[in-house]
């Protein structure tokens, strides 16, 4: 897929696609971004596909109408050994006869260091929410998702010449932004529910982080207040670049922690990205060190975006003392401490631990993704892929006082 002149999509649309973010026009880029998705940025995408690459392809797409740019979206192309899924398919696949399931399994032991499965993802696979495509104000969000489908499956088409596509993957949306017309399912993609976004509106006019303790019930500050105490000997750092390239192996480990305990492990960062992205956007990210006794015990990550929105990213953890210094929980009442000094209506906490998220204040932003099957491999993995994606049951829970 070298890059290549505008070339012809359907009616009056055309295309251009690119390899790296290093050959984007960077000026139609931003016409239609108009610098409303950090996400989506040229400095961001280039910084994650140099950190990632050769691991993780990048793709990117330029839609014109009448050679005006109205449309862009991304794509992060990975390849996964048969090993990935042996696990996966055993535990998952119930609507297989025993023959067939052997015979997998055998293929999987025999190939187990084999590409076997290559996933295009329309999206960002190391943040949730809708950071795969924007549009100009020139089009309609219907207009936008018929370019995406096509746009989807013209990467698809050509990627394939490279290997063997398995899946084609759309992600993330918020359900009550979809368009009324189902475009991609017309078109063969599968929607499924993922586990949700937990979003903490911030109230207006608090002075800190006691003011919005200060709106729980009682049962609630109580909790709260324990979880400060037992949390007292952890101090807290705001880390510069200098102390995060210091302390990178111990930051990364605690990294690693919390993704082994990841549901599904789809990516995994760059030892080197926090401190990458701390050098890169030094006003935007920061990176939080939690010590006991001078060492590193935990740490918190996030992004302040220009749309008034904190943006909590990865975390990580020493699960040796962590409820005994309550050290997650201190986590997110750090993100909310971060939101109200800094101003911000909206403190986004991401997917997973739904329902304690939920306990300090977070509502459930629904999504939905789609994916489609590009050959009889995906069509195999492909219901216990979505199995694990899909949302466990929580039950949610409302920390303040009852009007």
């Amino acid at each position: 897929m070298r890059k290549k002149p505008q070339r012809k999509l359907v009616g009056n649309y055309t295309f251009t696609f690119y390899e790296s973010m290093m050959e984007v026009d960077k000026s139609a880029w931003n016409e239609v971004i108009l610098s409303s998705n950090f996400f989506l940025s040229p400095d961001y995408l280039q910084l994650v596909e140099n950190l990632h690459k050769p691991q993780i392809a990048h793709r990117y797409a330029i839609v014109f109408q009448n050679k005006l740019p109205v449309f862009v979206c991304c794509f992060q192309v990975i390849d996964f050994t048969a090993d990935v899924f042996g696990g996966l398919v055993e535990s998952q696949i119930t609507d297989l006869t025993s023959k067939r399931l052997k015979l997998f399994d055998k293929y999987i032991d025999k190939y187990k260091d084999h590409v076997i499965m290559r996933l295009v993802t329309c999206g960002n696979n190391f943040v949730s929410g809708e950071h795969c495509f924007a549009y100009s104000s020139k089009i309609k969000r219907e207009e936008a998702f018929f370019i995406l489908d096509k746009i989807s499956n013209i990467v698809s088409k050509e990627e394939k010449l490279r290997g063997t596509i398995s899946a084609t993957l759309i992600k993330d949306f918020y359900i009550n932004q979809l368009p009324k017309e189902k475009i991609l399912e017309e078109n063969k993609f599968i929607e499924f529910t993922v586990e949700p976004n937990m979003i903490i509106e911030i109230p207006e006019n608090l002075g800190g982080l006691d003011d919005y303790i200060a709106l729980y019930s009682k049962k609630y500050r109580n909790r709260a207040k324990s979880i400060f105490k037992v949390g007292t000997q952890i101090t807290k750092q705001n880390l510069s670049v200098e102390e995060i390239k210091k302390l990178e192996p111990e930051i990364y480990k605690l990294y690693e922690n919390v993704f082994s305990n990841a549901k599904f492990k789809l990516v995994k960062l760059a030892s080197n990205y926090f401190y990458e992205m701390k050098k890169t956007f030094a006003d935007t990210f920061f990176v939080t060190g939690y010590f006991l006794e001078n060492k590193l015990v935990a740490f918190d990550s996030g992004y302040f975006l220009p749309d008034d929105t904190l943006e909590a990213h990865y975390i990580g953890v020493n699960y040796e003392i962590n409820k005994e210094h309550e050290l997650y929980q201190n986590i997110l009442y750090h993100f909310i401490e971060l939101a109200i000094t800094h101003k911000k209506k909206r403190l986004n906490l991401g997917r997973t631990a739904s329902e304690i998220k939920s306990t300090v204040g977070a509502k459930a932003h629904e999504l939905v993704c789609y994916i489609k099957p590009q050959n009889r491999v995906s069509k195999v993995v492909l219901n216990p892929f979505i199995s694990f994606l899909q949302p466990t049951e929580w039950i949610p829970r409302s920390p303040f006082k009852e009007d």
